[in-house]
């Protein structure tokens, strides 16, 4: 079952009010920094676009204990869904380390916790050692970024190459022309200490939530574009969804744009750049208002090259509802849009998969036969756009979905305006975390391999082990798991046995991210690891993967930053592949990293500029 919506609508034009918006973001946050039923899941139902269906109403007969939902659609979702929650575990008893192997027990299943959970044998004081294999370290700039996550995105001008590092409240650029010598050539919003950032940032009031961007040559502005994300924050606005309906309510009409803005580029400064386009993703209201618009907005980073097509990812209204994550409201899908003209982008589709919208008994029955179903736990529906191997200008025509707890899907798009689903594969539950948040594609064209994973949510191993796994695609059709990359190796001389034992997160966050100079490196990929640093994995033969190399930081401790951020260790990376060089990004800084296993560090200017005019 899928269902594509095609609406073809001249948005808002760009007036001084738009102007407005942009000199209040440049100010202000980069200042703080419908629906049939359908027979087959690979032929796709197109239908025209209406209003969204209406929610079930508010329970009326509530049993003793059930959450008290004002929102029909949460109402909806609780009656629809049985009450699965997991058992809190035990530390030392349902789970810990094995004193016989000196391994750890994962927990089988745990609810999402924001606090730390100990368990015999974990190490009591951040570890300060770090490790290397087949890595060095070219400079370490402290305090670039905020603790909890970093995007990134490059662009030359004028003979200088800048870094940008941003999310939510804050925006460093930095001039790494020399990445063994770089400085900030911008900063805004908060600088983290032991007592906090110095700035306050409250999530309840953003207006402009600033999520990923992407940065991309336009062929038709002949300069390059900036495309940035704005959607419902995900953090600080409420923890569980059953019981706070004001919150609920609140995210329902959210003061900030659920949707994406662009931008020119006439130099790498905010100040020399201009907003050109404005857009909600609630396609069915595209004059919507801030506080009226519906849906999640456009989550992560964009996938756009420049050309004719960007693909988003985005619940385009309240119906797109089941989902079982605490703080979250939506199960998003994806959007095609066309961008031949940046300064007018235009709606062409939405895609969902079985088992995201409320009100539709064909979803609603995949979902039931999800065992995630009711779990209150899981992440449902997808964090980040379709990954392409090749832009569909350019001639793709496959593209791969990771739908967290829904599977892992591939996608004709050979008619980018009318795309086709054409198989999926999911794995047993692993909850909590997240399950298929992203996608690595770089091998794809050669191999017929790409690779997914979840990441871990829950402090000190408290949730099953996220795997990478290998997902064979040579016919997209039928997709198998075929292996899962290997679990870092505990390096000779370190004071524990298994990575759990260090704190913190550990396991695989993300690897390449959308708009990383270069081309991809054959045969080598690296992701961020969290308390295990940067992993590089050899998948020359993805069937069989080896570890290559890593670099594991010391981690930050209570003298740097307060004790509710630590134990992340490395949670982004960013390659140049035309340099050479990973940027590593920590709770306390970035690392500039080189390895010979991508061949000797470019510390200047690159052949070509980025991004390729």
């Amino acid at each position: 079952m899928q269902r594509i919506e095609h609406r073809h609508r001249k948005g808002p034009a760009l007036t001084r009010a738009a102007a407005a918006v942009f000199a209040t973001l440049a100010a202000g946050m980069l200042a703080a920094c419908a629906n049939p039923n359908a027979a087959s899941h690979a032929t796709a139902t197109t239908t025209a676009a209406a209003e969204a269906p209406a929610a079930s109403a508010p329970q009326a007969n509530r049993t003793p204990g059930e959450p008290d939902a004002k929102d029909p659609y949460i109402a909806g979702w609780l009656r629809l869904t049985p009450d699965r929650r997991p058992v809190p575990q035990k530390p030392g008893v349902d789970y810990g380390m094995d004193p016989a192997t000196g391994k750890f027990v994962w927990p089988k299943a745990t609810p999402e916790v924001h606090q730390g959970q100990h368990f015999p044998g974990e190490m009591t004081t951040w570890d300060k050692n770090s490790y290397t294999k087949n890595m060095k370290v070219l400079a370490f700039y402290p305090g670039v970024d905020s603790p909890f996550h970093a995007w990134n995105n490059i662009i030359d001008f004028d003979g200088h190459r800048y870094l940008y590092v941003h999310d939510r409240d804050y925006l460093r650029i930095m001039d790494v022309t020399d990445p063994a010598h770089g400085k900030v050539v911008y900063s805004r919003g908060g600088v983290w200490g032991p007592k906090g950032s110095s700035e306050h940032f409250d999530a309840n009031n953003v207006h402009g939530y600033l999520g990923g961007a992407t940065i991309a040559w336009s062929k038709k502005l002949g300069k390059p574009v900036l495309v940035a994300s704005f959607e419902i924050g995900r953090y600080g606005l409420m923890t569980e969804k059953m019981d706070q309906p004001d919150k609920v309510a609140a995210q329902r009409h959210y003061n900030s744009l659920k949707g994406f803005r662009v931008f020119e580029m006439d130099g790498p400064l905010p100040d020399q750049w201009k907003l050109i386009a404005t857009r909600t993703t609630d396609f069915r209201h595209p004059d919507a208002p801030i506080g009226q618009q519906q849906g999640s907005g456009s989550l992560d980073a964009p996938e756009y090259y420049g050309g004719k097509y960007m693909i988003v990812s985005s619940a385009p209204d309240d119906s797109y509802a089941l989902t079982e994550y605490p703080n979250y409201l939506y199960s998003p899908g994806y959007q095609v849009w066309d961008m031949s003209d940046p300064a007018s982008p235009k709606f062409l589709t939405q895609i969902s998969v079985p088992g995201q919208v409320l009100g539709n008994k064909a979803d609603e029955d995949a979902y039931l036969m999800n065992p995630r179903a009711g779990n209150r736990t899981s992440w449902m529906g997808s964090r980040n756009p379709i990954f392409l191997p090749k832009p569909l200008e350019n001639g793709g025509k496959i593209g791969f979905g990771a739908m967290g707890g829904l599977g892992f899907y591939s996608f004709d798009l050979s008619n980018p305006a009318k795309p086709k689903i054409l198989g999926s594969v999911n794995t047993p539950p692993s909850y909590a975390g997240t399950e298929f948040d992203n996608a690595d594609v770089s091998q794809y064209a050669r191999t017929g391999y790409v690779f997914s994973n979840g990441y871990p949510m829950n402090r000190d191993c408290y949730e099953p082990f996220k795997d990478i796994y290998v997902i064979d695609a040579r016919d997209p059709a039928h997709l198998k798991v075929a292996t899962a990359l290997p679990r870092p190796e505990v390096p000779e001389g370190a004071p524990f046995t298994d990575f759990c034992q260090r704190g913190g997160n550990f396991g695989p966050k993300r690897a390449n991210a959308i708009g990383q100079p270069g081309g991809w490196r054959q045969g080598l990929v690296a992701y961020s690891y969290y308390n295990a640093g940067v992993q590089l994995f050899d998948v020359k033969d993805p069937a069989h993967p080896k570890i290559a190399g890593y670099f594991v930081p010391a981690l930050a401790d209570e003298s740097q930053l307060p004790n509710y951020t630590l134990g992340k260790g490395v949670f982004a990376i960013y390659t140049e592949y035309d340099r050479n060089i990973i940027w590593a990004f920590t709770e306390n800084g970035a690392y500039a990293l080189s390895t010979p296993l991508l061949g000797e560090p470019v510390l200047g200017m690159p052949a070509k500029a980025w991004p390729p005019r």
